[in-house]
């Protein structure tokens, strides 16, 4: 089975502010000298995994990601029929079997449901802190140390497997990422620009005051970015416990989705949805390596136009490196949706072949 699948993607999105600063600027960053709009891989993986694509194609082997278990526990003990007092300390000690809780502000206890940092909970771990919690209800005992075994090293979380998951407290719980996200950065330097704003009241007859009901200003950029991706295929099956039909449908969804799907960042402001104009689909056992060098000279929209340009841009660097090392795909599967060559099925079904080799 060939290892790596490495997937190069370029998606051109019109103004928009998709993945934020601390100030509500576009995320940027420095490359070639010059500065780039830039989407987080965090924001593009959040995004991927809670997108409908997901909940369609990985129906119940998603996780859920959150510091709100202890608060979830409490609230179904108390509704039922738990006094609230029990309640809250057992929901603790479920709690406490995924990572610290958080210190009380006032006193320093841990009084406090919610634990200090987000846990990925795989659905098996779910379906055995539900039961445990069904049984305390019609108990009415709380739960003993063996009932607090819930993290399973076995897991078919989809999103788990392909992202990780990283428990302080008890490491041997923890999952490696099958999947490694870059940091998208437009293809050319970019200037992130200002939007007034205003909004008018609607009862205002303009009789008295003729001023608007509302002004602000937000930021934005656009540009066409190129997103890289690098999934460890014999990870990705070992994480699903050798389910070869898990990851065979787990690696089709983070492509489509990663082709189809944007971040939701100030969508209702400049709906900026996008999909892929190209996707280059390599596969192989060799070292995998990111093609941004390609765009260390800022890419110009002259002659052909800035997407022919780029495309053109990543294909000579990657047979110059292919050349220099002699280990690159020589069959590699592409999308152009410029010269209508390919089709997100066939990067799919290239991406997927041989999953089940030995």
């Amino acid at each position: 089975m060939k290892r790596f699948v490495q997937l190069h993607l370029f998606t051109a999105y019109p103004p928009a502010n998709l993945n934020r600063d601390d100030l509500g600027r576009p995320k940027t960053a420095l490359v070639g000298g010059a500065e780039r709009l830039r989407i987080s891989s965090q924001s593009l993986k959040r995004a991927w995994r809670t997108s409908d694509v997901f909940a369609d194609k990985l129906d119940g082997h998603i996780g859920t990601r959150t510091k709100r278990l202890g608060e979830e526990v409490s609230d179904t003990l108390t509704k039922g029929g738990v006094a609230e007092k029990k309640a809250r300390d057992w929901a603790r000690k479920i709690a406490n079997v995924f990572g610290k809780l958080k210190k009380s502000k006032d006193d320093g206890s841990t009084d406090a449901l919610h634990i200090e940092q987000l846990v990925h909970i795989s659905p098996e771990e779910q379906t055995a802190i539900n039961a445990l919690v069904q049984r305390m209800i019609d108990t009415g005992e709380a739960p003993g140390d063996d009932d607090l075994k819930l993290l399973r090293r076995q897991k078919s979380a989809a999103d788990i497997a392909l992202f990780g998951r990283m428990l302080a407290d008890d490491p041997g719980f923890n999952t490696e990422a099958a999947c490694q996200v870059a940091h998208a950065i437009t293809v050319h330097k970019v200037s992130v620009e200002d939007d007034f704003y205003t909004a008018v009241d609607d009862l205002n007859r303009g009789e008295e005051d003729v001023g608007a009901g509302h002004m602000g200003d937000t930021e934005f950029g656009a540009g066409l970015f190129y997103t890289y991706l690098c999934i460890d295929r014999q990870l990705l099956l070992d994480n699903l416990g050798g389910n070869t039909d898990l990851a065979q449908r787990t690696l089709a969804a983070l492509i489509e989705s990663a082709a189809t799907v944007a971040p939701t960042g100030k969508q209702n402001s400049f709906g900026s949805r996008a999909r892929a104009s190209y996707i280059l689909c390599e596969t192989g056992g060799a070292q995998p390596r990111n093609l941004s060098v390609a765009f260390l000279k800022p890419t110009e929209a002259h002659g052909n136009g800035l997407l022919a340009n780029t495309i053109a841009a990543l294909e000579v660097e990657r047979e110059r490196l292919d050349q220099a090392y002699g280990d690159g795909d020589v069959n590699a599967a592409a999308m152009n949706s410029l010269k209508c060559e390919g089709s997100l099925k066939e990067i799919i079904a290239y991406a997927t072949k041989g999953l089940d080799d030995d």
